[in-house]
């Protein structure tokens, strides 16, 4: 006897929400792409440099106290923020004194919203 078969499916299995979006590798590119300085963040000297200010902070959130254990994407990971915006300007990105240990937390909201804030002044320097 055959064996009957049913309809194909009027949709397909849903995607996973897990994880990053499936255009972000494009979006990264992208942004990337847009700001040469960017690219710093993929060096080796940027690499040595954050993690002379995640020691000498003692990976220590410097706007909390927490002391920092997470593995990013944690909370509690720890990043490395630019205290005052470089926008692209060398002396600013490198300056270890311009470097602070921050929770993936703080840098993700506090620090954003005060980017945000002063989106008007892009460009200009102080």
């Amino acid at each position: 006897m055959a064996k009957l078969k049913g309809p194909p499916p009027l949709i397909g299995a849903p995607r996973s929400k897990v994880g990053w979006a499936a255009d972000e590798p494009v979006r990264s590119d992208a942004r990337s792409s847009g700001a040469a300085w960017r690219a710093w963040y993929k060096t080796a000297r940027w690499r040595a440099l954050r993690e002379q200010v995640l020691i000498r902070d003692a990976y220590t959130c410097q706007r909390t106290g927490q002391v920092l254990g997470g593995r990013y994407p944690a909370p509690d990971s720890p990043t490395v923020n630019h205290k005052r915006p470089h926008r692209g300007s060398a002396e600013l990105f490198w300056d270890i004194d311009n470097l602070e240990t921050v929770s993936k937390d703080v840098h993700d909201s506090e620090i954003q919203r005060e980017e945000q804030v002063s989106l008007h002044h892009r460009g200009v320097w102080d």
